[in-house]
């Protein structure tokens, strides 16, 4: 351990003891003492003060080795709120939760485009304020607000450096949002933002390597390595999204050609099934691009519900795309599972199957091939559920510093 001053010591052992109860409540102080190898006077000062903040709860005797029986410690979750955002290319959700990322509240709201980075962020403190307003009675139980932002973050300074499907470069999301609120702010990419909210509360809890796949209107993959996510020198990693699958194809909102998001994004998805349908292809959507109403993936996957061949081969389609992406990322980044979420994701029964195939098909090695690959566990909410995450990272991580 560094040298520091006690205030630092006291801090890094205060989060190794919250995550102690965290991850092992209930449980006693005498044994928080033999694992973390910290005095049990120094385990008793410091579960005293994490009572008196109501961080900490006691709650019934543990079994006795022959002398007294020990009071058990738990998280009390329930008395402290974060508020979540994601921020995505067409609407904003928001959830507040827990300790325990249990969603307590939920909103969504549609980003009206073409929009200005005064009113995105006019946007997201409006919905940050409805929940403040109509569920938070006591401001002092907020530990912060994380935000999951699509595009390329700077996560130190919390920039958003390029919303790639907003066209807005450089939105001080963090600056902003801390002094308007005056609480701590956290700034993620959304897609590494679900990859956090899975290893803490979803399919990836308890995975070394994980590497989740956001699949909505664009697409985007987020890697947690030992629990911490992994960014890359300059803040792009994961960004798959953007990596050319067809050289020469069609241009992508980043301005490169050929990007997996223009074959296999929603916006793909609904693409290639009007050009189906104006070359003549039977559907049960046949004659509904005539409609006020544009066709999209969701209308597509409804479709291939009620048995439309054309729909399913569509979206067929898209996962073999995706599958091709994937098989990239498990040559990359060999991750031990691959979760797949986002909007696309619902239409998981016709998507997987390609997906699994082209895996099977293209992986170089037998173990390759068997890379773990499933839904997301946290549904719409994933993103906004990891950006509050971000929040408990801070909280009960050892290497956090106050």
């Amino acid at each position: 351990m560094l040298r520091g001053s006690f205030q630092l010591m006291k801090s890094l052992n205060r989060s190794m003891i919250l995550n102690k109860i965290r991850l092992e409540g209930p449980i006693s102080r005498a044994q928080i003492a033999k694992d973390t190898k910290l005095t049990p006077p120094t385990v008793s000062s410091i579960v005293k003060e994490l009572i008196e903040a109501g961080l900490v709860l006691e709650s019934a005797q543990g079994e006795s080795n022959g002398g007294r029986k020990p009071t058990m410690l738990v998280i009390h979750a329930k008395n402290f709120n974060i508020i979540g955002l994601d921020v995505g290319p067409k609407h904003i959700r928001t959830v507040l939760t827990d300790l325990n990322g249990q969603v307590l509240a939920a909103n969504k709201n549609a980003i009206s485009l073409p929009i200005t980075e005064e009113k995105l962020l006019s946007l997201m403190k409006k919905e940050i304020e409805y929940m403040l307003d109509s569920h938070v009675p006591n401001l002092d139980k907020m530990i912060g607000i994380g935000v999951g932002m699509h595009g390329v973050v700077d996560v130190h300074k919390g920039i958003s450096l390029f919303a790639t499907n907003l066209q807005l470069r450089e939105i001080p999301i963090k600056e902003e949002l801390e002094r308007h609120f005056n609480m701590i702010v956290k700034v993620e990419n959304d897609a590494r933002t679900m990859a956090l909210g899975e290893a803490w509360f979803g399919n990836g809890n308890g995975i070394n390597t994980l590497v989740a796949v956001n699949v909505g209107n664009g697409i985007g993959a987020g890697m947690v390595v030992d629990g911490k996510l992994y960014h890359g020198v300059h803040s792009i990693a994961g960004e798959i999204g953007h990596m050319t699958i067809a050289i020469g194809g069609k241009r992508c909102s980043c301005g490169n050609d050929g990007c997996l998001q223009t074959l296999a994004a929603g916006p793909a998805i609904a693409e290639l099934m009007e050009e189906e349908l104006k070359a003549g292809k039977e559907s049960l959507l046949s004659g509904f691009e005539q409609t006020n109403r544009e066709i999209d993936a969701e209308l597509v996957h409804q479709a291939a519900l009620q048995g439309d061949e054309l729909s399913i081969r569509v979206l067929e389609k898209a996962g073999t795309y995706l599958g091709i992406g994937l098989t990239n990322l498990i040559h990359t980044a060999n991750p031990e599972r691959i979760i797949i979420g986002g909007g696309v994701s619902k239409a998981g029964d016709f998507i997987l199957k390609s997906v699994k195939e082209t895996i099977q098909k293209r992986a170089l090695t037998d173990s390759a091939k068997q890379t773990e690959i499933m839904l997301s566990k946290l549904g719409d909410n994933a993103t906004a559920i990891g950006a509050a995450s971000l929040l408990l990272v801070e909280l009960f991580s050892p290497e956090t510093l106050d």
